[in-house]
This record gives C-alpha cells, sequence and structure tokens, in this order.
C-alpha cells in the first residue's frame, strides 16, 4: 500500500489532465468551425493558439478553483458539483473574452451546447476514474490516539467518509509508549486527537522517523501558529504571532470591497428580494423582515436583518437554533432558507458598515455567552466583523461544534487577504447546493454545544 501511494498523484493527475485536454479540443473545434469565420479580421495561426490557451486557463483555473481536480479526496458529490461550477464560470468568463477579441457579440448557443457536452462526458468519466482509484487505494486502515476526552464524536464524523479512511481501532495514550508505538506500525495512518503537547509531541517525532502518516486535530494555540510570521533574524528561528487582526490597510480594502460588492448585490437581486418579500407576506400576512440583535467585531451589537422564515412566536419559548425539521419553519421559510434567500436583507447591514461581506457568523448574545461560558475562547472570534459569509461557514455546517466555528474563523482571521475573501465568496456559491451545510441541531438541543 505505501508503495503504490506515490503513484497516486500520477493517477489523479493523468486523469485532470485527459479532462483538460477533452476541454480544450471541443472548444478548439466550436472556435475554428463556428467563431472564428465570423471574424471581421483574419487571425494568424498564434491567434488562434492564443484564444484557445486562455480559454485552457479559464478551465484550469475554476476547476481548480472548487476543487474538480481533487479526484481521490473530495466526495463523488462534490467532485461533480464542482466540475460543473467550473465548467459554467469557464465558458462564461470564455464567452465575454472572444466577444472582446471579435469586437462583437457571439451567438451564445454554440457555447451553451459545448458546456452541455462537457458535462455530458465529464461526469461519467469521473465516476470512472474515482472507481478505479478507490479500487486501487482502498481506505486507509486508521488508529485513534486520543487524550483526556472520548473520541466517539470524531470518530463517527470520520466515518461519514469511509471512502477515505477506516476507523479500526481507538486507545488512549496512557497505555504508555512502549505499548503504543508497535500497535501503530499496524496502521496506514494514525489520528491524534486532543492530546497534551508533550505526548503529541513524542508521538509525532515517532511517526516521523518511521514514516506512518498522521493527522492531528489542531488547539486553537496550533491555529495561532500556522498564521504566525517566520522570522530570521539570527540563526534560532523564530515564530512571530501579532495577534492584531486585520491591519487598518486591510480593514479599509475590506470596506471598499463590501460597499462595491454590497450596492452591486442589491441591484442586481432587487426583483428576487420583492418576489421573497411578497411570498413571506403572502403566506401569513405577518411581518416581512426578521430583526434580531447580533454580536460583531469587538462585541458591538447591531440589529441584523433577515426575511423572516419562521412563524411569528417561533421564540415564545426563549432563544434557540433552528433544529433539524424545526416544526417553527414555514413552508415558505423552507424554500428560502434551503436557497439562502432568507440571507439577502444582511446587504444592507453590511453596506450600513455593521457587517461584512466575508466574516465570522454573527451569533447572539446570549447564545454567545452560554459558549463563551463553556468556550472562553470562543470571543477569539470578535477580532473582525461578523460576515454574510466566512471560513466556518463554508468549511463548516451550521451545526457545528462552537470549539471548531472558534477555529476555523481564527484560520480565517490569522490568513486573512482580499484574495481569501475573494475566493470565500466564490466557494459560497458551492455551498448552497450542498444540503448538509443547512443542517440544523438536534431537536433536543437549543444551541450547538455538546452536554
Amino acid at each position: 500500500m505505501r508503495r503504490r501511494d506515490k503513484y497516486k498523484h500520477l493517477l489523479n493527475g493523468m486523469a485532470n489532465l485527459l479532462l483538460l485536454l477533452f476541454q480544450t479540443l471541443m472548444f478548439a473545434f466550436i472556435w475554428y468551425e463556428i467563431y472564428a469565420p465570423t471574424l471581421k479580421k483574419t487571425f494568424f495561426r498564434r491567434g488562434h493558439w492564443a484564444v484557445i490557451g486562455i480559454y485552457i486557463l479559464f478551465v484550469f483555473f475554476f476547476t481548480n478553483f472548487f476543487g474538480g481536480y481533487r479526484i481521490g479526496y473530495l466526495r463523488i458529490t462534490d467532485i461533480c458539483l464542482s466540475q460543473i461550477l467550473g465548467i459554467i464560470c469557464a465558458n462564461f468568463v470564455a464567452y465575454f473574452e472572444m466577444c472582446l477579441v471579435s469586437r462583437n457579440y457571439l451567438k451564445v448557443w454554440p457555447l451553451l451546447i459545448l458546456t452541455i457536452i462537457e458535462v455530458l462526458v465529464i461526469i461519467p468519466f469521473v465516476y470512472l476514474v474515482r472507481y478505479i482509484y478507490v479500487r486501487l487505494y482502498p481506505p486507509r486502515k486508521m488508529i485513534v490516539v486520543y487524550g483526556k476526552y472520548s473520541p466517539n464524536d470524531l470518530i463517527a464524523k470520520i466515518n461519514t467518509r469511509k471512502d477515505k479512511y477506516n476507523v479500526c481501532a481507538s486507545v488512549s495514550y496512557q497505555i504508555g509508549y512502549q505499548k503504543l508505538y508497535p500497535l501503530l506500525q499496524e496502521y496506514n495512518s494514525v489520528l491524534l486527537n486532543d492530546l497534551p503537547a508533550e505526548a503529541r509531541n513524542q508521538i509525532m517525532k515517532y511517526c516521523y522517523q518511521e514514516s506512518i502518516r498522521v493527522y492531528v486535530t489542531p488547539k486553537i494555540s496550533d491555529v495561532i501558529l500556522r498564521g504566525s510570521e517566520d522570522i530570521h533574524l539570527f540563526d534560532t528561528p523564530l515564530l512571530l504571532a501579532r495577534n492584531q487582526g486585520l491591519t487598518v490597510e486591510q480593514r479599509f480594502l475590506k470596506r471598499a470591497m463590501d460597499i462595491v460588492i454590497s450596492g452591486f448585490m442589491l441591484l442586481i437581486l432587487s426583483p428576487f428580494m420583492l418576489l421573497t418579500a411578497l411570498a413571506v407576506k403572502l403566506y401569513d400576512r405577518g411581518p416581512v423582515f426578521y430583526k434580531q440583535e447580533r454580536l460583531t467585531r469587538d462585541g458591538e451589537i447591531f440589529e441584523m436583518i433577515k426575511f423572516r422564515s419562521m412563524a411569528t412566536d417561533s421564540e415564545a419559548a426563549g432563544a434557540r437554533l433552528a433544529a433539524k425539521n424545526d416544526n417553527r419553519v414555514t413552508p415558505v421559510g423552507k424554500l428560502i432558507r434551503r436557497i439562502h434567500f432568507d440571507e439577502i436583507p444582511q446587504l444592507l447591514n453590511i453596506l450600513k458598515g455593521d457587517m461584512s461581506i466575508v466574516g465570522p457568523r454573527p451569533e447572539r448574545q446570549e447564545i454567545a455567552d452560554k459558549y463563551t461560558k463553556k468556550i472562553p475562547e470562543f470571543v477569539l472570534r470578535l477580532k473582525v466583523k461578523a460576515g454574510l459569509t466566512g471560513y466556518a461557514q463554508v468549511y463548516g455546517k451550521y451545526n457545528t461544534t462552537p470549539y471548531d466555528k472558534v477555529k476555523l474563523d481564527i484560520t480565517y482571521i490569522e490568513n486573512y487577504s482580499l484574495w481569501l475573501d475573494f475566493k470565500l465568496l466564490l466557494m459560497t456559491v458551492k455551498v448552497i447546493f450542498q444540503k448538509e451545510n443547512t443542517e440544523g441541531i438536534d431537536v433536543d438541543r437549543k444551541t450547538a454545544l455538546k452536554e
């Protein structure tokens, strides 16, 4: 198994190269046969090559951006969705590129047909490659080494990806290194969960020496260190964690981006906002908007606006997060929550300056207080403004535990850049199509805390 591992990337790379080659040939065909003859000025050979080459770059960028080339890593449904989004985005941009080249509006239908053909060919091909991949590289035999707390919740999450991992055993590090080290040799990978620093360091060094693959659930301090800066002033390596949140320059650029994007999206989405408002109002004659106090940067309170998706008396028994199959959600509410239209009015909060396009999810004061009481580090999320979307919203779920949300949000803060904001904004489009990301908490709980 270990000897074959080095060929995994080769298989993945060859499959992706074939996909790219197929898309290139298909585009070249419609360019030479349909679009090029309509040009007012005849292109030289290199001009045609340039147009095709730019198309290849578009396809590669968008497919790679959405994760469509990670055939052996993501779920098969995620790969297919990523491929489809990559194709649509690439062909959309390519159309305008061709219009600029020809200095005229071109026919759209050949590119639409190309998109359909690409999807119909690529999706079955992805399934075939994934089938071969799983046959050649079955799930890794994994052992979980844990500390004080039971790893059952983590193992349950890992078991949702049985195509990748096979958790065969779990053991406490407290059995001692003499018994533990021979045990680790029997597995393809080791997952270290919630270990004391000294024990974790010892086991990681052993695994490094023996070339055993290691997965680690990071602590919050690890996440902060990952975002630190290397300092080479002398011959002792140093890591600098500034711990200041965003700089003044970053805040300025982020605010400028918020104003431009929120203003543009309000303009584009205004017809959909009107239709949503009418649907909410006509269903039960209640208020269209739902206003609620939420927390943003430095613990400041603001009034967040959403389209109402629940019954008017939904919180008569007190504040709680939405549960799975929550009967408080109206039929209209189920639809607008599924497609995230209930969130659109928050663009007004962004334009006003209460929120940002990208940032940690804004929590209610009473729920945040409960989280902070059990997890004091929860307040660390408030170094930046709350966001309409964000790192935790893209890579987590609605019911992700508060501790994991903190780690995801700090990862965003410590690695902030405008490019990361742009990436998360586009990745949100993919998340909208993934139902599991909006899954509510269990019915018998009011918050995402594990009791």
